[in-house]
């Protein structure tokens, strides 16, 4: 795992996001599509979500995926890994 602090961070917040609205792990993994498994994994901190887990999971959280994940705790969590930074991103052309 690169990032554990930063994967503790969003459990947290993922759980407290999910009991904000009023879900259960199950109600959640309901309305997201997945197996309820996922959720309860993500909140213990077992499992890093993918990038189509966050969509799903903040459309049935009623947020933007950014929301999930924009918080300093989470990012900014393990300065010992060190982030690579790429040249501009490729532009697309028709």
């Amino acid at each position: 795992m690169k990032n554990p602090a930063g994967l503790q961070a969003f459990a947290h917040r993922f759980h407290l996001l999910r009991k904000a609205r009023g879900y259960s792990q199950q109600k959640l993994a309901d309305i997201a599509n997945v197996e309820q498994s996922i959720s309860k994994r993500m909140e213990l901190c077992q499992l890093a979500p993918t990038l189509d887990l966050l969509i799903s999971l903040s459309r049935a959280l009623a947020l933007e995926v950014h929301d999930l994940v924009d918080d300093p705790a989470i990012t900014n969590s393990d300065p010992e890994v060190p982030v690579k930074k790429s040249a501009a991103p490729p532009t697309l052309t028709n």
